[in-house]
């Protein structure tokens, strides 16, 4: 029997900060003041509240890339992270000032005349904790790691912000060796990821002198698992003209489930061991676009509250997809701009005002297995002889929220459009 392999999510985000015109006059020489704000204790108050003040924004942020996602691979799979993308920017913004930073944090679909730039780090830091909080039956490790040219040197107090409020941490590398320091960069996410993704950084520009990376490593168990003895070959229904055979998974059980008329869609929450679910979100034939257009965090919170517990046969596409993303050109496209060209004030990391971004990438991939065992079968003696219980198929494209139920963050968020898509 092979044996039952595990669901898993993962994702890098990376930014590459290179320097433009080093020849500038250097008026930002003398270090910036350090705000005392900082000092105050970001500790304090409590962890939870802190952390559901930034969810209405990260929940927006997450539609808003979604949108910027199936603009430009329309009919392709979709999967990333928009906790991992926000926490990458917000530590970003972290080290900008002026323009630089409110832009980014605009961009994270942030409001700065409610909300303060400290209370944001505040909550961005307290939901990295509850996310990772130990006892927690999902395994779920995030991280930061800022790698430096050894000729800047960071400013002690954005070293001392970053690790505080954001586990961050810095490596020291040498980007006048390429070679050596893609190697160091790629190594350090392996050994993060466990081995997932071997390979982040395929090339680096000659002018590179920061690379920001933020890693997300997501495993985790269904509550009830599949019956292995269950899994069937399967036609998968892509569009009108496509079917592609699939392994799906299939369980009688109860299920929390919504049938939402309006939008012509059927809503399935299934839950993993731990406090996070997985939403699957089946539209109507031809009626993916109507329900793409109405996603915002009123409609999912909808869909939340109006769940209701029933019997029901699921059937699921075994599937392994992953996602790749240009960050830098999404979130241009979202307002964020300075940070990226020759405008930048990202003076905050070296005193120094000649950095910008030059490239950003982010990955994520999404496995979606049984994790059951095949002796699992005898359960299913709580229902009456010959009911028969409505059958529920993904079969055709369909919408995928992870969402941690305990901080109401959304982990992951995707579309599947083709499980076999390599």
């Amino acid at each position: 029997m092979m044996k039952a392999t595990l669901p898993l999510c993962l994702l890098v985000a990376t930014l590459h900060l290179t320097v433009h015109s080093l020849t500038q006059t250097d008026h930002h020489n003398d270090e910036p003041k350090a705000t005392d704000s900082k000092e105050q204790h970001p500790y304090e108050g409590d962890p939870l509240e802190s952390c559901k003040r930034i969810v209405p924004s990260n929940t927006n942020f997450a539609f808003r890339f979604y949108r910027q996602a199936t603009t430009q691979e329309p009919g392709k799979n979709i999967f990333f992270s928009p906790v991992s993308i926000s926490t990458a920017f917000a530590l970003l913004a972290l080290g900008s000032r002026a323009t630089s930073q409110a832009q980014v944090l605009e961009g994270l679909a942030f409001n700065l005349t409610d909300t303060q730039e400290e209370e944001i780090h505040n909550s961005f830091h307290h939901r990295l904790l509850l996310l990772t909080r130990p006892g927690s039956q999902v395994q779920l490790s995030m991280g930061n790691t800022l790698f430096i040219d050894k000729h800047l040197k960071p400013l002690q107090t954005f070293l001392k912000d970053i690790k505080k409020l954001y586990k961050g941490k810095v490596i020291s590398s040498n980007f006048q060796n390429a070679t050596e320091a893609k190697k160091d960069i790629n190594d350090h996410i392996k050994n993060k990821t466990h081995g997932n993704i071997n390979q982040i950084v395929k090339d680096l520009d000659q002018n590179t002198l920061m690379v920001i990376v933020n890693y997300i490593y997501f495993k985790a168990y269904w509550e009830n698992p599949f019956n292995l003895k269950g899994t069937r070959k399967d036609y998968f229904h892509v569009n009108a003209k496509t079917s592609v055979e699939v392994k799906m998974m299939t369980r009688d059980g109860f299920y929390k489930t919504y049938s939402d008329r309006k939008l012509s869609c059927e809503v399935v929450q299934i839950p993993y061991k731990g406090d996070v679910a997985a939403l699957f979100i089946l539209p109507r034939q031809g009626k993916m676009k109507q329900l793409e257009d109405a996603l915002t965090k009123d409609t999912v919170s909808k869909w939340e509250k109006s769940l209701e517990r029933r019997r029901m046969e699921v059937h699921i596409p075994k599937l392994s997809i992953s996602g790749t993303y240009d960050l830098k050109k999404m979130l241009m496209n979202l307002g964020v701009t300075d940070v990226f060209s020759d405008r930048a004030d990202l003076s905050a990391i070296t005193g120094k005002p000649q950095v910008m971004v030059s490239k950003a990438a982010h990955k994520a991939l999404l496995k979606i297995h049984e994790n059951g065992t095949e002796a699992a079968a005898v359960t299913s003696t709580d229902f009456l002889p010959h009911s028969v219980p409505p059958v529920l198929k993904f079969n055709r494209p369909f919408l995928l929220l992870i969402v941690d139920q305990y901080t109401q963050s959304i982990l992951f968020m995707g579309k599947i459009v083709n499980p076999t898509e390599k």
